[in-house]
């Protein structure tokens, strides 16, 4: 039986631990909005903030490396720009989202086909980075019609003392040699190197829309309008074609492969997307050529809602596989939907994007707007959903409290810190003060391609030339 005296000692010790978890949690939350909702802030942008743009700089994709130190873009003038994450910034507290360029290259050149009289142009439309097996990073580019394979890698040192090459390179005279160096490595400048170590050209006849590189890390598929085609990593001369929606008269086609992705750990599972809003599974141990789908992923359009633009605003223009590998997520022009792989018939979750636009869809077709092709992608713990809007607006989707924000990537924010303020968008009746009228968006400003780091709060959304980083609120 405990002695009396300790009774008064024991209330007090428990008390003092209720409140030491009270003043915990009040610390706790105090670094988060009373929602739970995080609160995005400017961290950098990348790129002049002028007015005059040059067609050659607007950026065409943007793409994290597996652990989220390496950032690329690719642009409409074929050039590949890396950055690397500041390791100031990346072991601070709180860590911070902060890139310096590492390297920069040239992808791709224009082209002329003679046989088909085309210009090819050096657009780089997919980035993939693949896992990194050794101190040099990997990567793939492609334009229309040629895949690159990329070696970046550094070099510090240089070897020095050659036998039979002076200090400039040139050969010595053999006559005066009287005896035998051993060359040494010395230190020098640190030097970032971009070499082209594969180059897989010649196997599509129309425009390559995607890339994806195998969980297996030995293959990747490369997708256009109307083939998919499966490649080694080592073998640039021969590909195998995994699917062919080409009809044997053209006048019968009814729609075309918009995007196209690998499983991120079922390297015989890979899905495409098609401009009727279909996204077909396919399973390569079925057959060799996977014109018969496993699984068929299809929303039933409502009748009520059919018009002359059904069929254009249903085309997918993005699917994404989660990082877990049990969903997947779809982009077409108005809304972005949450697919679970084991429900076929309709998705688990839709989001709508631009939902006010729906009134607005003759102009846009009229300004040819409305077959723009946005992105998407998965936050870093498949709880959020990211993509691109007008006006330089991108939208924000919370699985879990189902709570959505619109916010926007521009040169007022462009400031250390500064807290991103939610946008809302008046589409009809009396406009509110803070509230933006859907007849001055901007059209011309528009956010196509984004990109989630895979661990962290940090994201990166393209904004015509420049590219905005942003983070949670530290």
């Amino acid at each position: 039986m405990e002695h009396p005296a300790f009774k008064p000692l024991m209330i007090r010790q428990s008390s003092l631990t209720r409140l030491g978890s009270m003043l915990n949690t009040a610390v706790g939350n105090s670094k988060k909005p009373a929602n739970g909702e995080i609160q995005w802030c400017f961290s950098q942008v990348k790129g002049t903030l002028d007015d005059e743009i040059t067609e050659a700089d607007i950026i065409s994709c943007v793409e994290f490396n597996h652990d989220g130190d390496l950032l690329a873009t690719g642009d409409k003038g074929g050039r590949v720009v890396i950055f690397q994450r500041d390791p100031v910034s990346k072991t601070s507290v709180p860590k911070r989202g902060e890139y310096n360029v590492y390297s920069t290259f040239q992808s791709h050149e224009p082209e002329f086909d003679y046989l088909k009289s085309l210009e090819i142009e050096e657009k780089i439309n997919k980035i993939r980075w693949l896992r990194r097996k050794n101190p040099a990073h990997f990567l793939l580019s492609t334009n229309d019609k040629t895949i690159k394979l990329w070696k970046v890698s550094e070099r510090d040192k240089r070897a020095e003392g050659y036998n039979l090459k002076d200090e400039a390179g040139e050969m010595k005279d053999r006559g005066v040699l009287t005896g035998l160096r051993v060359p040494v490595l010395k230190p020098m400048e640190l030097m970032v190197e971009a070499s082209p170590r594969r180059i897989y050209a010649n196997a599509h006849t129309y425009h390559i829309n995607s890339i994806s590189v195998n969980s297996d890390a030995e293959t990747y598929l490369s997708a256009d309008d109307l083939r998919i085609n499966l490649w080694h990593l080592d073998i640039t001369d021969q590909s195998f074609n995994i699917v062919d929606i080409k009809p044997a008269n053209m006048e019968e086609l009814t729609e075309v492969i918009t995007a196209a992705e690998f499983h991120p750990t079922d390297c015989n599972h890979f899905v495409y997307s098609s401009s009727k809003g279909l996204i077909r599974l396919c399973d390569m141990r079925m057959a060799a050529l996977c014109d018969r789908h496993a699984k068929l992923f299809e929303e039933a359009e409502d009748p009520a809602n059919r018009s002359f633009f059904s069929e254009i605003i249903s085309s997918i223009s993005d699917v994404k596989f989660s990082r877990s590998g049990r969903y997947m997520l779809s982009r077409d022009y108005l809304s972005v939907k949450v697919w679970d792989l084991h429900m076929e018939t309709k998705p688990i979750e839709t989001y709508p994007v631009h939902e006010y636009l729906r009134s607005k869809l003759c102009s846009l077709y009229e300004n040819d707007c409305i077959f723009d092709k946005f992105e998407c992608c998965w936050g870093n713990n498949d709880q959020a959903v990211l993509t691109g809007s007008y006006n330089n607006f991108f939208r924000m989707f919370d699985r879990t409290s189902k709570r959505d924000v619109t916010l926007e990537a521009s040169r007022e924010i462009a400031r250390p810190k500064t807290t991103l303020k939610a946008k809302k968008i008046c589409s009809g009746g009396k406009r509110k003060k803070d509230e933006v009228s859907v007849d001055s968006l901007d059209f011309n400003k528009k956010i196509l391609h984004t990109a989630w780091h895979p661990t962290e709060n940090i994201i990166a959304v393209a904004a015509t030339n420049n590219l905005f980083i942003f983070q949670d609120k530290f």
